[in-house]
């Protein structure tokens, strides 16, 4: 009981929303709970919800906090009194409630949903691209910006360096394409574009050659100067002389030095001399830390030296020399490799800048970086604060370890009014809430900083204390998640490395203290010991033609492994048990094994693979991330869209046949290529259509719809009107579904940014990797398998870490900074300069220890059952080798997997899975009568209604008399239909295309009309408006169903613009007599908005939803309020 009181102590306290707080979270310790429990109980104590913030690191969790918040609420709204005060005495025992408490406690739902702007749970990008849009005039951007892709950026960089290269500059892309080997002129650029920050002020040759402690003005010919002095050649002529007369190894070393002798000098001579005269010296601890030194005494022998006195001294004086000029040496080298990339970063970024600015176009990191500028830099950043200040009273800050530099610095702006002591509103209590937690700070390439975490915890306590107002620091040490046994383990395993990563040796308490626990370590699958014999036939059946080229022999360990994986999660699916809340047996499910890797490497793809493989026919999910290009679907679809495209296309024909389109053998396909002459395969298809009717007639429909459907339509009729996604997923499994509905994404995003053609879109297509996340659901019962970094936030009973020998590898970033104002191209590996090899040093700790913190996410992500094992040979310093040491410690008991020896740390007793009686009926159960009997008749449905049915007037009075009712509806469907289609053609065919489609159907428009209805059309579509009306975003025509009081509502919703965050409505409406202001709305109009609005927030619960109409005549976007449109639906709900 006293466990229970003070993990619920602890975090009531952090929940307080009267003070400001800094909580320190561990892994399961129920910092989603504490964060909703802190906004109900500032709701609750009367904080409208506008003013509240809270910054979450991701959509998913965001919309996660929503959903628990929205559904406390919801039930205080309906809940009895009992019930209720029962709710509220737990969630702030020290609030005394009386009946208006309880009342006010009701209407918090209603009010989250309702007050304009609504509760502010969203991303910190989120939120500072509400900020420009805002205020885009005080930020400098465009007030209609969009979000750049990485497509956009890599299109643009290419055209610059294009421009560069055929401009007067360029010698700067000459002097850059001397050291860019593996990494592309592009993809350097990008990298240049994602570390801008760092290239401004543009840095001079004096600048970089101080980075690298080179004097001014040194160059090749100065060091070369400070090497050969005059009397070189000679000198080493001599010395070979009398070496040769020596030992073997003088003798060799003395053809050395004839060699050099021959030579003019250079820096290459340099550089050789550097690797034969002078030794390295490594550093114990750290190799990184090596020096270099002459080897005078032994270079050449001493008997040597000791038998000619004096005669090696100006060769000891020229060692030296060497030895001197060296840190020069690969200074100039590193020096004139990174004054080439400014300079390229001069010629590159400026025309980059410009041009999204002139395109409107703005990346993540813009957003976050013209927040911060908007809210310090700007000469108006007191007049957006003091809007802010009068907006915002209580932030709060999610996953608080992970949040960069810049986005902390957006933090303390908004709470710089806060910390001050002053502000708008001097009388209320505002609060800032951080949680966190320093152990689990994974995301560095994504610019966090753990060590940011602690600072800004000292910072925001400072500047509270000095204002009166002390900030709380709490630490949750309860995990309501994993058992004793996954804490020990944890604690253990850290506590043996000293807390190295995680801020010191952690301590967890088990909430559940007396559920059973497991952690496993399985013997690891090594290499096996071959003969040379054995390996050279092994290479030599890999090595054959008809094998792929990245065959993996069945018996190397990671097969093995996966192997062994998965015949282990077969055999618990089976047979295994996992102990409930209450530490009773249960049957494992699928969805109870978790299965985690550091990186998508060959075990992950052969895990996955032997899971689905497997004759036990496991459930399992598909890959966490996908690359659209490589799944299978998408490929077999591509090569449909290719030879439609391009009928001569053979390769891509054969590729289609084949494909789960058609599903022909290979005895089909080559029944049907075999003997053929100088004909194509679609040729020899044709001419013999009569044996494949069915496949003809699809792939002849679609030929003859190809050249006027665009590529998401034509691509819908594959999938839809051909039974191309059920034939898809019957053969590739659930998860094709993903790609194929990517696909379709990708085909509306081309569409939306460049004029339609199958070509283009092919070949859009194939111009970038599109790496896209698959969201694995917790409740989907299915074995996942993921990275370690995506299972942030999420738990199972029983996790498997298979991947645990991965060392750690010298960053892949060409980039490094010595200095935080410094950015420098690391040279190759043995000729960098001392700079650059102490930054990768520290780099190299830095990466140890986000690694560390990794293997701690990695580990508290079990509930009940952690299994440890891997593939290949122990080394130190590994996952395996760690939780090994720590296991070791402590009282084990020996395991027998399969006669492979392993160890297990146990805690409680494990339970048997419940015995479950198989009769023979439940094994071949018996039909039941009425599925035999034939089905009835479907009463037509008489309930049916459209949002126009819902009764109230549709114009203002006086507009009837101006058109006739046929006429308006007439007139209103030809400018809708224009409204549909236009955004997507070409500015320059839109005329044309316009009076074809008004000139065709049933009803088409007079000659007379045409000018009018293609003039508004126009102007609404070229108008530029608050909302994002015609943006990527956006869909048009959208049909939706909903009911209201036991009718059917379908409707069709003009434009809907889906965002993360928000659903925005629009209504077309044709009238023309506008009203004025908004409580001038025709009722009926209202009424069809609320309908779209109800069904749009039963769609999206999580989103904010707004409604507007949109009058053609004027080009005029009105918003209406959310509050209004419901309350007219409202009325026609009674009436």
């Amino acid at each position: 009981m006293t466990t229970m009181n003070e993990a619920t102590r602890r975090q009531i306290m952090a929940a307080r929303p009267d003070m400001s707080t800094w909580v320190s979270a561990n892994a399961g310790s129920g910092k989603t709970k504490v964060l909703t429990d802190r906004v109900a109980r500032l709701l609750l104590d009367g904080t409208p919800p506008q003013h509240i913030l809270c910054l979450t690191y991701t959509k998913a969790a965001a919309a996660e906090m929503q959903n628990r918040l929205f559904k406390r609420l919801g039930d205080w709204a309906m809940l009895p009194d009992p019930e209720l005060i029962k709710e509220l005495t737990a969630l702030a025992p020290e609030k005394s409630l009386d009946s208006e408490t309880l009342r006010h406690a009701r209407t918090l739902f209603a009010r989250a949903i309702e007050t304009p702007g609504g509760l502010k749970i969203q991303t910190i990008h989120s939120f500072c691209s509400a900020l420009l849009r805002r205020f885009p005039l005080e930020a400098g951007v465009s007030p209609q910006f969009k979000e750049m892709d990485d497509r956009q950026s890599r299109r643009m960089v290419s055209e610059i360096i294009e421009d560069i290269a055929l401009g007067p500059k360029r010698d700067v892309i000459d002097d850059v394409a001397l050291y860019v080997s593996d990494l592309d002129l592009t993809d350097l650029a990008l990298s240049i574009v994602s570390k801008r920050d760092q290239f401004f002020p543009p840095r001079q040759k004096a600048d970089i050659w101080s980075w690298f402690n080179l004097p001014t003005g040194y160059d090749e010919t100065r060091l070369l100067k400070d090497v050969f002095l005059g009397g070189e050649k000679d000198m080493l002529l001599a010395c070979a002389t009398l070496m040769e007369a020596s030992s073997a190894s003088d003798q060799k070393t003395a053809a050395l030095f004839r060699h050099w002798a021959e030579l003019e000098p250079d820096l290459s001579l340099v550089e050789n001399l550097c690797d034969k005269l002078l030794a390295k010296e490594t550093a114990k601890t750290n190799p990184l830390q090596s020096k270099f030194y002459a080897q005078h005494s032994s270079l050449p022998t001493r008997k040597l030296i000791d038998a000619h006195p004096g005669a090696f001294d100006h060769l000891e004086s020229f060692m030296k020399r060497v030895e001197a000029v060296r840190p020069h040496l690969f200074g100039l080298k590193d020096a004139r490799k990174t004054l080439a990339l400014h300079r390229f970063a001069q010629e590159l970024l400026p025309p980059y800048m410009e041009r999204k600015a002139e395109l409107g176009l703005l990346d993540f990191d813009d957003m976050i970086r013209r927040a911060r500028d908007l809210l310090s830099i700007s000469n108006v950043s007191q007049w957006v604060l003091y809007r802010l200040d009068g907006g915002i009273d209580h932030i709060l800050v999610d996953e608080a370890q992970d949040t960069s530099p810049d986005q902390w610095r957006v933090v303390q702006l908004l709470a710089g009014e806060f910390t001050a002591g002053e502000g708008a509103r001097a009388d209320v209590t505002r609060t800032i809430f951080v949680v966190g937690d320093h152990k689990q700070s994974i995301y560095s390439f994504q610019g966090a900083a753990p060590e940011a975490f602690d600072q800004m915890k000292e910072h925001f306590g400072e500047r509270l204390k000095a204002v009166g107002q002390p900030l709380q620091d709490l630490s949750l040490q309860y995990s309501f998640r994993s058992s004793p046994a996954i804490l020990t383990a944890t604690d253990t395993v850290f506590a043996a490395i000293g807390g190295e990563g995680v801020g010191g040796i952690p301590e967890h308490i088990a909430f559940f203290d007396d559920i059973p626990g497991r952690v496993d370590l399985w013997s690891l699958e090594t290499p096996e010991d071959l003969s040379k014999e054995e390996k050279e036939e092994r290479e030599k059946e890999a090595s054959r033609w008809e094998e792929p080229l990245d065959v993996i022999h069945p018996e190397e360990p990671n097969p093995r492994l996966a192997k062994r994986i998965a015949n282990f999660v077969a055999e618990q699916l089976e047979h295994g048990s996992l102990p409930d809340k209450n530490g009773k047996g249960r049957k494992i499910e699928a969805g109870d094994i978790l299965i985690l890797v550091q990186r998508r490497s060959p075990l992950f793809r052969l895990i996955l693979k032997e899971l689905k493989s497997h004759p036990a026919r496991i459930p399992v999910a598909g890959a966490d991330r996908m690359t659209l290009n490589d799944e299978m679907a998408v490929k077999d679809l591509r090569s449909l869209l290719a030879f439609l495209s391009l009928q001569d296309d053979d390769l891509a024909l054969a590729e289609t046949l084949k494909s789960p389109l058609f599903n022909w053998s290979e005895r089909d396909l080559y029944q049907l290529a075999h003997g053929r002459t100088t004909i194509t395969l679609w040729r020899a298809l044709y001419e013999r259509r009569k044996e494949w009717p069915e496949t003809f007639e699809v792939l002849e429909d679609l030929r003859q719809t190809a050249d006027f459907l665009r590529p998401y339509d034509l691509i819908e009729r594959v999938l839809i009107r051909h039974d191309g996604r059920r034939k898809f997923i019957a053969r590739l499994g659930k998860e094709a579904e993903d790609g194929l509905d990517a696909l379709l994404h990708q085909a509306r995003n081309y569409e939306t940014t460049e004029t339609p053609s199958l070509t283009g879109f092919i070949a859009w297509l194939e111009s970038q990797t599109i790496q896209l996340k698959r969201v694995l659901d917790e409740n989907s019962n299915l074995v996942r398998v993921m990275t370690a970094h995506g299972s942030k936030g999420l738990e199972a009973p029983i996790v498997i870490l298979p991947d645990t020998l991965k060392t750690l590898r010298e960053t892949k970033d060409e980039f490094v900074s010595p200095e935080p104002d410094q950015i420098v191209w690391k040279g190759a590996g043995g000729q960098r300069s001392d700079q650059t090899k102490e930054t990768l040093n520290r780099l190299k700790m830095a990466d140890l220890e986000e690694d560390r913190r990794l293997l701690y996410v990695a580990m508290t992500r079990a509930e009940k059952w952690l299994i440890v094992c891997g593939a290949g040979k122990e080394s130190a310093g590994t996952w395996y080798d760690l939780i090994k040491t720590g296991l070791n410690t402590l009282e084990t008991e020996t395991l027998d997997l399969a006669g492979a020896p392993g160890q297990r740390y146990a805690w409680g007793v494990w339970p048997d899975a419940p015995e479950t009686h198989k009769d023979a009926a439940s094994q071949n159960p018996v039909m039941p009568e009425w599925s035999r009997a034939p089905a009835g008749v479907v009463a037509q449905d008489t309930n049916r209604i459209s949002p126009s049915d819902l009764g109230g007037a549709k114009a203002l009075s006086g507009e009837e008399a101006a058109l006739d009712k046929d006429a308006a509806m007439r007139r209103g469907s030809q400018l809708h239909r224009l409204i549909e289609l236009l955004p997507d053609v070409a500015e320059d065919r839109r005329e044309d295309v316009a009076r074809f489609v008004l000139s065709t159907g049933e009803d088409p428009a007079l000659d007379s009309e045409v000018p009018g209805l293609l003039h508004e059309a126009l102007g609404v579509i070229n108008q530029t408006y608050d909302w994002d009306v015609f943006g990527p975003n956006s869909l048009s025509e959208v049909p939706y169903t909903s009911t209201l009081n036991g009718h059917i509502i379908h409707g069709i919703i003009d434009r809907l613009i889906v965002t993360p965050d928000k659903v925005q409505i629009v209504d077309y409406k044709s009238n023309t007599v506008i009203p004025d202001r908004i409580e001038d709305i025709p009722e009926g109009l209202l009424r069809q908005l609320g309908a779209y609005a109800e069904a749009c927030h039963r769609i999206y619960p999580d989103r904010e939803i707004e409604v507007a109409l949109l009058w053609t005549k004027t080009a005029t976007l009105c918003p209406v309020p959310l509050n209004i449109v419901m309350a007219a639906l409202g009325r026609a709900a009674t009436s």
